[in-house]
């Protein structure tokens, strides 16, 4: 009896817990608003209606030219699909900050590897943390209403096949 009644306990905890989670995460972390290297704003409630991926990464980073050559595949697979791809650099715009890079520092990078998406900064790290990036490279992707699907993507195929590996999550996501 006393099993029966933790147990119901328990299961009443966690699925409150999980629904107060959803909630924050859907609400809360999808809210951002980051700028452009050419200048422009770009925030959650501009994107509400499209399917958005943000790859975040530094051009420091290795594995972000390999990350960079599978962003440029996945927009173009995706782009006629309703699917809005931006690659967010988490480099500091402090001169004097180690991790530093200026736009054009940024968008020469861009080009030298062929990127035709929007590149946004989010050179605190403030969006990346509240979107729950802990590691780079990672993916977060959005729905249609500006929520978070699933957890962050860490670990991303170093041969660059992004859109295969994002392929099952947005296929579902632009079915719904």
């Amino acid at each position: 009896m006393l099993f029966t009644t933790r147990k119901r306990f328990l299961s009443g905890l966690l699925g409150i817990t999980f629904a107060g989670l959803v909630v924050a995460q859907g609400r809360g972390a999808a809210q951002f608003s980051l700028r452009s290297i050419d200048g422009q704003t770009v925030t959650s409630d501009s994107l509400r209606g499209e399917v958005v991926v943000l790859a975040f990464g530094a051009s420091w980073l290795p594995l972000s030219k390999t990350q960079l050559q599978g962003v440029r595949k996945l927009a173009d697979q995706y782009s006629d699909r309703g699917v809005v791809v931006y690659w967010v650099s988490t480099e500091s715009e402090d001169s004097k900050s180690k991790n530093y890079a200026s736009d054009d520092q940024l968008r020469s990078f861009s080009q030298r590897y062929g990127l035709k998406v929007t590149v946004l900064r989010d050179p605190d790290g403030g969006v990346s943390k509240k979107m729950g990036v802990d590691q780079l490279p990672s993916i977060v992707i959005l729905d249609k209403q500006g929520n978070i699907v699933g957890s962050p993507i860490g670990g991303l195929d170093p041969g660059g096949n992004l859109a295969g590996q994002l392929a099952d999550r947005l296929d579902k996501i632009l079915v719904q």
